[in-house]
């Protein structure tokens, strides 16, 4: 006899098992527009002609192989999926496509995206194709809302596209659309779309912006968790661009990146952050910088992360949290002294270790507060400190308890 057929709600949880364990991942924003470096939106907001914009696909060239250099980075900053924009707004496509001739392999004799999957694969990770439904280049691309005529090539175009590159890269394990403007679900016929999809890459793990909700939502430049345990993605920038701009200078540190990463992890989401190499495939020394100072982080505290679970523990001026199981690990991204202490936690803490060598911590709990003693007066590691908290049971920390019952003084 045939096993049981799974629920869709069973399928998705098998689907996204290495997802939800995964947490950080590497975004690539990569076109046209990293040519000139003046952010991914150029050629809207400077409103550049597509003939004119069209022309730099001429300078396109990129050096030999520079995803190998991508999987490189994200694996030493401990990062286990990538995701690459195969098809950005301008329209030009990195991949080799039988639906027009503004893509890589006409403009420069190579499939990028080809490239990206081997170097993927090469270095152990998992990855997805991020693919925008608007479309700056393509005549109906503005005019579909409008024309039916307009909008049933237009959607012909683009499923043919995304049919491409769910048919020849082999298993892929995420596809992240972007943008639907200027289409509705129903425009788009994204159910289609998407059964397409499914039936042709079963294990596939697809976002929520092609109006559908799918597997998961995506929060950009923010953290944000869901309602109800659904799964998301926080998608950010490590300075203000997505695409490569050479002014940008606006970079976040390795301790606000890795911030985000365990608030991610703290809340039940993945953080999937962004390098947006230049023309030629390389990427930004501050970025390189960046990543791996949170990779050398990682190789210490990525237990930390991995396969954390929703945590309840957020109240603390120095510290976020995360958990597994009922370890509770604190994450002192300022360093409070020798002596402080934890506010509300009601769980029974069995002991208390610093990482990563594991040395005991000592301490004392009562009912309001867990206070830990004899601590190094300065930070033992940098960016951020852990100590690792084994708990009776799952940690819970409840502060209304603290303000209402705890002794007062006379007025």
């Amino acid at each position: 006899m045939s096993g049981k057929v799974p629920t869709p709600e069973e399928d998705r949880i098998r689907r996204m098992k290495w997802w939800h364990e995964a947490k950080f991942g590497m975004f690539i924003h990569w076109g046209l527009y990293s040519v000139i470096g003046r952010h991914e939106w150029a050629m809207e907001r400077e409103a550049i002609p597509v003939a004119e914009y069209g022309r730099l696909a001429e300078r396109f060239k990129p050096k030999p192989h520079p995803a190998r250099e991508w999987a490189r980075l994200a694996k030493r900053a401990g990062m286990k999926y990538m995701v690459m924009t195969t098809k950005h707004h301008e329209g030009f496509c990195l991949f080799d496509s039988k639906h027009t001739n503004y893509c890589a392999p006409k403009a420069c004799g190579r499939d990028l995206v080809a490239e990206y999957v081997e170097a993927a694969r090469s270095e152990g990770l998992r990855f997805g194709f991020y693919y925008s439904l608007m479309d700056w280049h393509h005549p109906d691309g503005a005019r579909c809302a409008e024309d039916e005529d307009a909008r049933k090539r237009f959607v012909k175009y683009i499923h043919g596209q995304v049919r491409e590159l769910m048919t020849n890269y082999g298993k892929v394990d995420i596809l992240w659309y972007d943008v639907s403007w200027p289409l509705t679900p129903e425009g788009w016929e994204s159910a289609k779309m998407n059964r397409m999809v499914r039936d042709l890459q079963p294990d596939i793990v697809i976002n929520n912006r092609s109006g559908l909700p799918e597997d998961f939502s995506t929060p950009e430049q923010h953290v944000r968790g869901e309602p109800d345990g659904r799964a998301w993605e926080a998608c950010m920038t490590m300075n203000a661009s997505w695409g490569y701009h050479k002014a940008d200078d606006n970079w976040k540190s390795p301790r606000q990146v890795l911030g985000y990463l365990i608030t991610c992890a703290r809340d039940g989401g993945n953080y999937l952050l962004n390098i947006g190499p230049k023309g030629d495939g390389s990427v930004p020394d501050e970025s390189v910088r960046i990543l791996n100072t949170v990779g050398r982080w990682m190789d210490r505290y990525g237990q930390t992360i991995y396969g954390a679970e929703p945590c309840s523990v957020k109240s603390s001026l120095f510290a976020d949290f995360t958990r597994k199981g009922k370890t509770l690990y604190v994450h002192l991204h300022s360093w409070p002294g020798s002596e402080w202490g934890i506010g509300g936690l009601r769980t029974k803490v069995e002991s208390a270790r610093l990482l990563p060598k594991g040395n005991p911590v000592e301490f004392e709990q009562s009912e309001f507060s867990l206070r830990f003693r004899n601590l190094p007066a300065e930070a033992p590691d940098a960016p951020i400190s852990v100590l690792a908290l084994e708990c009776e049971s799952i940690p819970v920390q409840d502060m209304t308890f603290v303000r209402k019952n705890m002794p007062r003084g006379n007025p």
